[in-house]
């Protein structure tokens, strides 16, 4: 008889690197009687599915050996104009050489970990931050040090102090309607952040997918658009929030070396993004005006977060707090000391209702009485409804 000798041990950051609890909670949550406040998902009854579906239609009929051909690994070059020149509308000079296209922006974070980080290098984050964002930089081996924050984002003082000492590779942000709290970075904070990165230097990746979702206020510059800091900023966006996710269609702006180091990672991760998809986003933009869909989307998405925010104050526990985002789909709640909202999802749900606790978002010590909730999935009745379960269950 043969002697079989044990498999190899799987490599240590996939035995370190656990799951995602937010995808956990949205797979108990699945059923059509709960109302879910969890998930951080686009309305999909404002998805323009008639106007996609045409244009998956045209590039069908007019160019099939083209569409459903292999393709370069940089992108349609469509595409890539089409998001330069959005990017050029709001002062972020862009040339399409600038860009890659990328499966979602998610594979954007992969391939600069894959490019910029060795095991043990030090990644400052937000805290709390994207949670996986967390899993990419895990996955790298990096070590994770969470910069405190304020109710305005990351505190500029403090990231110095920190740079000071732990000498990062990079800085990791969501500057605008941030995952999971809702927040925007001012513009002086944006400022203050190029200024430490040129003086301690480090990359700094701006992960932007919710800043076209803007209900109220004026936009802010970029950190990209900093000449200052130009040299070592990524910037990073997506078609989900804004056309459609299950296109997987993001984007990556970087500088030359920086960009071309990325697209011979993504050669070695799936060749390129679909062909057929890139193509259908590129007719999308030329035929339609995307900001007058945007228009639609924002209006339905401002109605629902003001319905939240209207129940909340009869819907938490007495001294909860939560913050009032300008766009985006996320509220960020507090509740009272000694309350633990992990705990209390299970009550949630056995009440047919749920949310996201706070605590996996944190790369420090988490604070567990915290939860964010989603507005965008569900009209202002269903909210109402949602709020309601939501006093049960708390009560």
């Amino acid at each position: 008889m043969t002697n079989r000798a044990d498999v190899p041990e799987f490599a240590a950051r996939a035995r370190t690197v656990g799951t995602s609890p937010v995808r956990e909670i949205l797979a108990l949550t699945a059923r059509p009687d709960v109302i879910s406040f969890a998930g951080g998902l686009p309305a999909p009854e404002l998805f323009d599915a008639e106007g996609l579906r045409t244009c998956y239609d045209r590039v069908l009929a007019e160019d099939p050996r083209r569409v459903l051909q292999y393709s370069t690994t940089e992108g349609n070059p469509e595409l890539r104009a089409a998001v330069a020149a959005r990017l050029g509308a709001r002062e972020l000079a862009t040339d399409p050489s600038d860009l890659l296209i990328t499966t979602g922006s998610q594979q954007a974070l992969t391939l600069l970990a894959t490019v910029l980080l060795e095991p043990g290098d030090v990644v400052l984050t937000e805290d709390p931050t994207y949670l996986a964002a967390l899993q990419s930089f895990g996955f790298a081996g990096a070590r994770v040090v969470a910069v405190p924050t304020d109710e305005h984002g990351i505190v500029p003082e403090a990231l110095a102090e920190l740079a000071a000492r732990e000498r990062p590779k990079l800085l990791y942000l969501v500057p605008n309607f941030q995952n999971p709290t809702g927040r925007t970075l001012p513009t002086g904070r944006r400022q203050a952040l190029a200024k430490v990165a040129v003086e301690h230097g480090f990359w700094i990746v701006e992960d932007d997918p919710y800043g076209e979702l803007r209900f109220e206020g004026e936009s802010l510059p970029w950190i990209a658009s900093s000449q200052e800091a130009a040299d070592r900023t990524v910037l990073l966006g997506s078609l989900s929030k804004i056309m459609a996710p299950g296109m997987r269609l993001g984007w990556l702006r970087a500088p030359a070396a920086l960009l071309r180091a990325c697209v011979i990672a993504k050669q070695a991760a799936d060749l390129h993004t679909s062909t057929v998809d890139q193509a259908a986003a590129a007719r999308y933009l030329t035929d339609y005006d995307l900001d007058v869909h945007l228009d639609r989307v924002r209006d339905a998405y401002r109605q629902r977060r003001d319905a939240l925010l209207d129940g909340l104050p009869w819907a938490l526990p007495a001294g909860s707090s939560w913050n009032r985002p300008e766009g985006g789909m996320f509220v960020w709640v507090r509740l009272p000391q000694g309350h633990d909202a992990a705990e209390l999802l299970h009550t949630a749900v056995a009440h047919n209702v749920a949310y996201v606790p706070g605590a996996p978002f944190f790369a420090g010590p988490p604070d567990t009485a915290t939860l964010r909730m989603s507005f965008t999935t569900h009209n202002p009745e269903e909210i109402q409804e949602g709020l309601k379960r939501l006093a049960e269950a708390l009560g």
